[in-house]
């Protein structure tokens, strides 16, 4: 059976924020893993003249390209993605769901910069090229418009009434430190959602950008766990 990946990153942001979680999947498994590039997010991209529809349909044009090559999907989706990956579990078959400091409220574009900064002095952030990383968040937040911001708040609007349809199997990871996302943020999804199946795992020490956590390889092997199992070995945190 051949399994596919859809990472979904952030608002401003790019691959470079799930960058450890995806090396991590490519040690361990033979899937197929898709990181679509949402509308404006690409260098040089302006993000002003894009709305909320153009990220969500790049997200699905994503799963139709990715269905063809394979036999089941697994969607990964981090701050602003975790939203776009829920919209995907709503409109087509999703094996697994993973919401990594999934942006369930309004998030400001001024503290991701200041997020950004502190990861930067961090050791784990040493292993991986910092050259995108600050400098990009930078100029993008910089140039980031009102309106783009607005479009982001359009994508909570469409999903959250509908969380309760969301029935796909879930797991939920958040930050203990994240000053962006709401702690309450997982608790509200993981009681919203209608997944019978769920999984709910914290981090103590990861800020927003949780795939840079210094604790993320023990998280890692949960969620790779959660996304390996069959549905009866799935354990479901209260």
């Amino acid at each position: 059976m051949e399994t596919g990946v859809i990472i979904l990153h952030g608002f401003t942001g790019g691959s470079f924020e799930v960058r450890p979680f995806v090396q991590y999947l490519k040690e361990k498994t033979d899937w197929i893993i898709d990181i679509p590039v949402l509308p404006g997010h690409e260098p040089g991209g302006r993000l002003t003249e894009i709305s909320a529809e153009a990220w969500l349909m790049e997200a699905e044009l994503a799963y139709r390209r990715l269905s063809k090559r394979t036999d089941r999907i697994f969607v990964v989706g981090f701050s602003m993605g975790g939203l776009i990956a829920l919209y995907l579990a709503l409109r087509y078959p999703v094996e697994r769901l993973i919401l990594l400091s999934a942006a369930a409220k309004y998030i400001s574009p001024r503290q991701l910069l200041a997020d950004a900064a502190i990861l930067l002095s961090e050791p784990v952030i040493r292993h991986f090229p910092p050259n995108t990383f600050y400098h990009l968040y930078r100029y993008k937040l910089a140039n980031t418009p009102i309106r783009s911001a607005y479009q982001f708040t359009r994508i909570v609007q469409q999903v959250e009434p509908y969380y309760d349809r969301i029935t796909v199997p879930v797991c939920i990871v958040q930050g203990k430190q994240d000053g962006i996302v709401p702690y309450s943020s997982a608790h509200l999804l993981y009681h919203s959602l209608g997944s019978n199946l769920k999984q709910l795992i914290f981090s103590d020490t990861g800020k927003h950008h949780i795939c840079y956590s210094a604790d993320c390889a023990e998280w890692f092997e949960k969620v790779l766990a959660f996304m390996q199992a069959k549905d009866e070995q799935v354990i479901c945190l209260d």
